[in-house]
């Protein structure tokens, strides 16, 4: 007798179910983790490389980009400056010889509420990427999501052909306002929003469906569909496996090894949750924003106002202990020739 078909093929995870809804991104700078999960792309910040900078196996990047900043030349500023383009820039480029997708690279936070110096950087690190081989179709450049970030953003898709992924977005006006700027992606904090609301609220816990980072989530993608707007959404910062599942859908998702390996070891039903055909039914209204408008808006969201503000601070940290980093092996290496 044939053994029963259900018992000859095993059932799809949880995490191959999902990609049939979502592309599926790599939310780390581990380059193992990418290569188990196949992720389509991968996105970087500034904690991801500290945290995979202290790693053994990466010293040869960090000795890469050391060397290019004193080859460089110049101040102790510029030859750090240079080491942390290129240590980034590294970073993208291993993680290119892994996924078949893009990598978004971050411009330094600290540049988040300068439009011309948030440019300039992200032109030098397209450069750096091109010098190595790179074209920028594989690259988004990765921009805190303030008035000045979205403007930046705005000019370098238009005038320069860069893509650009639009981070910490916490509120509906952040998201309206990249759509308007037509910038490429989108990364609204699914986390983050559930991290603010249970510290400031009496609710502790929620099901996926009332999570407040999911809701957001899904009023983001619901707009743009119904709107037709070009931007896609990549939801973002999640905390656990119902927080995903419950975006299922969204035009991407960037997870973290953690919850990829949940993901993949689950073969629990994962359905479809968010769809184009959903959105057009939605009771939605057009909005147009300025920057007073877009200001106030985000001003009167205490959330959102605190979060944006937080994780620029938290990454602006991260960007100096990378620099900490950098700046002694650079000062050993001058004193050595």
């Amino acid at each position: 007798m044939s053994e029963p078909q259900s018992k000859k093929s095993k059932m799809a995870s949880s995490l191959d179910q999902l990609k049939s809804f979502s592309k599926v991104v790599a939310d780390t700078g581990d380059f193992e983790a990418m290569k188990s999960y196949k992720p389509i792309d991968a996105t970087t910040n500034p904690s991801l490389i500290l945290a995979a900078a202290n790693l053994p196996q990466y010293k040869p990047l960090i000795q890469k980009a050391v060397d290019y900043g004193n080859k460089i030349g110049g101040s102790d500023e510029e030859k750090l400056e240079a080491a942390m383009d290129m240590l980034c820039v590294l970073f993208g480029i291993e993680i290119l010889k892994i996924v078949p997708g893009r990598v978004s690279t971050e411009v330094d936070a600290r540049l988040s509420f300068d439009k011309e110096a948030s440019i300039a950087k992200a032109q030098r690190l397209i450069q750096l990427y091109e010098d190595e081989g790179i074209g920028k179709e594989r690259i988004l450049i990765k921009l805190a999501a303030t008035w000045e970030g979205i403007q930046a953003a705005r000019e370098l898709e238009r005038k320069h052909g860069i893509h650009c992924n639009l981070t910490l977005i916490f509120s509906f006006a952040q998201a309206v306002a990249c759509g308007e700027a037509e910038v490429t992606l989108i990364s609204p904090f699914v986390g983050r929003i559930l991290d603010w609301y249970v510290a400031n609220t009496d609710q502790k816990s929620y099901a996926p469906e009332e999570d407040p980072g999911v809701i957001s989530v899904t009023n983001i993608y619901n707009y743009y569909k119904k709107f037709n707007y070009k931007t896609v959404v990549m939801g973002a910062s999640f905390r656990n496996i119902g927080e995903v599942k419950a975006l299922a859908g969204c035009d991407l998702l960037t997870i973290s090894p953690k919850l990829l390996g949940e993901l993949e070891a689950s073969d629990a039903p994962v359905t479809r949750q968010l769809s184009k055909e959903t959105a057009a039914k939605t009771q939605l209204s057009m909005v147009r924003l300025n920057e007073a408008k877009f200001r106030w808006l985000l001003n009167e969201d205490v959330m959102a106002t605190d979060k944006l503000s937080d994780g620029i601070r938290k990454f602006a940290a991260d960007c100096i202990k990378l620099e900490g980093t950098l700046k002694s092996l650079l000062k050993v290496q001058s004193v050595k020739k």
